[in-house]
């Protein structure tokens, strides 16, 4: 399946970073009939905890409990995520062999530079890959818009998915990154992102943009242009003033 079309594709700077930020929409997207793909940028091998091999084995897992046709892992560099014109192309090329609607992104200005750099990187190889004498050898595509989810730092979200359904098994897929999140039976060096506080913040936060939109659960997104809303009073469904 990995040149198979899709309708939305998923970049995280790392193994797990598209989980945390929108787990719970690429579940909704796949319940919903559409094909999703993920693509890690880097290997995640500079990671205090596990290796570049076990975390592609966790990301692999993962992608199976979120229902991805397929995730691919580039080689851009953990902890110097290089940006230049050979990335772009590398970018360029999965774009235009999958075809997707729409692409999913960090947010380009997060605490972590390979966050800030990813969402940069991907957001100019989404127009760059409309670019018809930029030769990769595959026909000419540009998604309709990049989408940015957020990971250290929380933004105002343009839009708000309600994942109220989904939210338990987004959680089991960050379960099977066991060398990175929490897990007692660890002895590995403890990281900001292993305590069980990680844990407990990314439910706040999923309880928190649900609460915006009158859910339990939600993710919040944001994007440099609005959606278009061809109904008020749906948009608005759960809510009072």
């Amino acid at each position: 399946m990995k040149n198979a079309k899709v309708d939305y594709l998923f970049f995280g700077a790392h193994p797990d970073d598209a989980e945390i930020g929108c787990g719970g929409t690429m579940l909704d997207s796949v319940a919903n009939g559409k094909k999703i793909g993920l693509v890690d940028l880097t290997r995640g091998e500079m990671g205090t905890r596990g290796t570049a091999e076990t975390r592609l084995r966790e990301s692999l897992a993962a992608a199976r409990v979120l229902g991805a046709l397929f995730r691919v892992q580039l080689d851009l560099g953990d902890g110097n995520l290089r940006t230049g014109r050979e990335e772009e192309l590398d970018v360029i090329s999965v774009i235009r062999k999958h075809r997707p609607s729409i692409v999913f992104a960090p947010f380009p200005d997060d605490r972590h530079p390979d966050h800030t750099r990813a969402g940069q990187l991907v957001t100019e190889a989404s127009f760059y890959a409309g670019l018809a004498k930029i030769d990769t050898d595959q026909a000419p595509h540009r998604p309709q818009t990049v989408v940015y989810y957020m990971q250290n730092y929380v933004n105002q979200p343009t839009f708000v998915v309600d994942t109220t359904a989904q939210q338990k098994t987004k959680m089991d897929a960050l379960r099977c990154y066991k060398s990175q999140f929490y897990n007692p039976k660890s002895k590995e060096r403890m990281t900001a992102i292993a305590k069980k506080s990680f844990i407990d913040m990314i439910e706040a936060r999923a309880r928190h943009f649900g609460a915006m939109i009158g859910a339990e659960f939600g993710e919040g997104f944001v994007t440099k242009l609005p959606p278009r809303v061809d109904d008020v009073t749906a948009a608005f469904r759960g809510r009072e003033v």
